[in-house]
């Protein structure tokens, strides 16, 4: 059965036929979170402890910095099919780049802090969409999984070693990382400068008629942003991020003040390393489940790890953080895929869809977890807070699953892959 073939030992010997480029890319795939990842997740901590912020104003901050950097991916997709991939990677580092120059400027200007946070923000906003279209542009759709899991692989094993580095010095010395991560951007965004026009990695590439040709299905479709987008995956996309980023925006705070800066480092280690092991050897099982049993096993994992993270305890701290790790696994790559088979837009443009719709949850996770957070401080007691997000893991999500949407018109599908998979 070529269900079963897609998740044995054919994914790792695929990865090793890439291309030169498509091998640098995957490297980079860890080196831009790695630069990233040695500021990003202490920005909450920074604002509050370094810069004097309210927690107010942090959540105020991260919310419409997660909404850039989320929902400007849409702008990203869009922009990818107009001066095509590369030359988008290309400008969306320079901007990135320019981001941490600003981050360590602000050190002598706090004000400009938020600038340089959005910069960097909008960067990330125009160079995903266009990164993940060049790594499975002309790739059918059983290899699809696996391709978009070694770059999720790559990703999060430069978001895991990133907090390790920083973790004893974002306080202390933050200058001397925000010049690393220019000084890596900088290297970085050469590197794609020199990048061949974007091609299909392997296998033939998909025309708009569904048959090969040395068109891409990257290229413009000129229509409006979100026309074609794929309700119930855009949707689902939107409330998994709400939820997660609950975890993402404030576990650093309550982490720090129950252990260290090291122990929270340890935490997002514990999860990347999920994302890396699990999410490759789980991708084709993942591409095959029905898509509403995997909302269903995804969000009650996170409901669960929420729960378990109340008690605040270091064992709590790490078995929550795993709980919540194996639920986005599902989630995230679960609802890309969807969106990618029931939209008939270009890749590229699928996924800044989906950007928009992880930036819309974020940005509502950031304010209103902000305030809910700040409420548990002054009353003494934030375990309350992630019972309050655990419910909502339980509450929102049969809300969604009730909804039922016609579905709209698909990429052609290559005619050896069969859709197991639930509408």
């Amino acid at each position: 059965m070529s269900g079963g073939r897609a998740t044995a030992a054919p994914p790792g010997l695929s990865l090793l036929r890439l291309s030169g480029p498509l091998r640098f890319l995957l490297v980079s795939s860890f080196l831009i979170p790695l630069g990233s990842f040695m500021v990003l997740p202490f920005m909450s901590v920074f604002l509050h402890e370094r810069l004097g912020m309210g927690l107010g104003s942090v959540g105020l901050v991260l919310a419409a910095a997660s909404l850039v950097q989320f929902s400007g991916g849409v702008v990203g997709g869009a922009l990818a099919d107009r001066i095509g991939l590369r030359r988008t990677m290309v400008w969306a580092l320079a901007v990135r780049t320019a981001g941490f120059v600003g981050l360590l400027a602000a050190l002598r200007w706090p004000p400009l802090v938020v600038g340089a946070l959005i910069l960097t923000c909008c960067g990330a906003a125009l160079y995903l969409p266009a990164n993940k279209a060049y790594l499975v542009c002309g790739v059918d759709d059983e290899r699809r999984p696996m391709f978009l899991s070694a770059g999720n692989a790559a990703l999060n094993a430069g978001m895991a070693v990133g907090p390790l580095i920083a973790g004893p010095f974002v306080l202390s010395s933050p200058g001397w990382l925000f010049v690393a991560s220019a000084a890596l951007f900088l290297v970085v965004t050469a590197g794609h400068a020199l990048l061949p026009v974007e091609e299909a990695p392997t296998g033939p590439m998909r025309g708009a008629a569904g048959e090969d040709s040395g068109k891409a299905a990257c290229l413009p479709a000129g229509r409006g942003l979100l026309s074609g987008a794929a309700p119930l995956p855009f949707a689902a996309n939107l409330l998994a991020f709400y939820l997660y980023f609950y975890f993402q925006h404030y576990l650093a705070v309550f982490a720090v003040e129950r252990a260290s800066s090291e122990f929270y480092s340890l935490v997002l280690l514990t999860c990347f390393v999920l994302v890396i092991v699990v999410q490759p050897l789980a991708s084709g099982r993942i591409r095959r489940m029905p898509y509403r049993r995997a909302l269903v096993v995804g969000f009650l994992a996170l409901a669960a790890g929420m729960a378990v993270l109340s008690a605040g305890t270091r064992a709590a701290l790490l078995l929550g953080g795993a709980l919540i790790t194996l639920g986005d696994i599902v989630l995230f790559l679960k609802n890309d895929l969807e969106a990618l088979l029931r939209s008939p837009r270009s890749d590229a443009v699928v996924f800044g869809q989906q950007r928009l719709a992880a930036g819309l949850g974020a940005c509502a996770s950031g304010i209103l977890g902000g305030q809910l957070y700040g409420v548990g401080l002054h009353a003494g007691e934030t375990g309350w807070f992630w019972l309050a997000a655990a419910a909502q893991c339980l509450l929102l999500p049969p809300l969604l699953l009730a909804v039922r949407t016609a579905p709209g018109p698909r990429k052609p599908i290559d005619s050896r892959t069969k859709r197991k998979d639930e509408s």
